[in-house]
């Protein structure tokens, strides 16, 4: 098996992923995702109100938890966690498995190493495309009610579920003009959270020597993982904040009838540059938690399932 990487001071060398080897990156990718995202569902309860509940106007995560707590009790803090777990369990791993997936496919289309190296940005961007694509663009999408609601659970608009279970204002009609916007918005995610992460490690490794890298303590390693993640989750929560808060506004039936573009766009303009990212606090809190917890759990896990490394085409010099 090859070592994964492809830079420079290496041989052009595409490692050959094996069924087992996908499947070992579908199971650690459902694992970190919903895990991690179970366990950020009270802070996405409490970001979600703040985007949505003019009562919650001006509040931060911790006054909106508090507030939360006193009106309804802590129970309501867990509102949507059991649609969430379930939901990201698929999606989870179709993320994680198709960026590996495509990610090299990408590579081996680029055809040598100085291309790869070249545009390992396009590379990156294309794979978080085409995964996301894959997931949510495909024709018939649902047949009825049962079947769109866990469709949307399955495909990452699990936020729809959960907002229709706080809210009780369930509109099933409203399914598939939501899903070209949803796209649009997880699109960004991706981007944000797989790039970002890629060249945050890239700027760390370049700045080393050879005998460094070789040598860094299981602790240095943990620390610029982390780091790369908090701040890829920083990237995708800005990049994705004013697309999710329309949709969050969408889904409680907020702004004018018409067509859905009239819609966003005059929310939008009600909403004004603030209001589009009201709640962007507890949402940087929340993605950066999710995102950096996903990367530190998937590597892990693949390790603890004896997969091989993902595919590097990180720049040196």
């Amino acid at each position: 098996m090859a070592s994964g990487k492809i830079h420079k001071n290496h041989p052009f060398e595409v490692p050959q992923f094996s069924l087992r080897d996908y499947t070992s990156f579908f199971a650690a990718g459902a694992l970190c995702c919903t895990i991690s995202h179970g366990a950020m569902t009270p802070i996405d309860v409490v970001k979600t109100r703040i985007q949505i509940d003019s009562a919650y106007k001006g509040l931060g995560i911790l006054s909106g938890t508090r507030f939360i707590i006193a009106k309804e009790g802590p129970k309501a803090l867990l509102t949507g966690f059991g649609p969430t777990a379930v939901g990201y369990l698929a999606q989870g791993g179709a993320k994680f498995a198709g960026y590996e997936y495509w990610k090299k496919t990408f590579v081996q289309i680029a055809g040598d190493q100085d291309t790869a190296v070249k545009y390992r940005t396009a590379i990156y961007l294309g794979a978080a495309s085409a995964t996301r694509i894959r997931l949510v663009s495909e024709r018939g999408y649902a047949t009825g009610l049962v079947s769109g609601f866990t469709r949307m659970a399955r495909e990452g608009g699990i936020r729809e579920l959960k907002y229709e279970e706080q809210y009780q204002r369930p509109r099933p009609h409203n399914i598939e003009r939501q899903i070209p916007y949803a796209i649009g918005k997880q699109l960004r995610v991706l981007h944000g959270q797989f790039t970002v992460n890629e060249f945050c490690h890239e700027l760390v490794f370049r700045s080393m020597s050879e005998e460094t890298k070789r040598n860094l303590s299981a602790t240095s390693k943990f620390g610029i993982s982390l780091g790369s993640g908090i701040t890829a989750g920083f990237a995708a929560a800005i990049l994705s904040h004013p697309a999710d808060t329309l949709l969050s506004q969408i889904n409680k039936g907020h702004g004018p009838s018409g067509s859905m573009s009239y819609r966003l766009i005059t929310l939008a303009r009600e909403a004004g540059f603030r209001g589009l990212f009201a709640g962007l606090g507890p949402r940087m809190i929340m993605t950066a938690g999710l995102v950096s917890s996903q990367f530190l759990m998937y590597g892990e896990i693949k390790k603890a399932l004896g997969a091989p490394p993902g595919l590097e085409i990180h720049k040196e010099d």
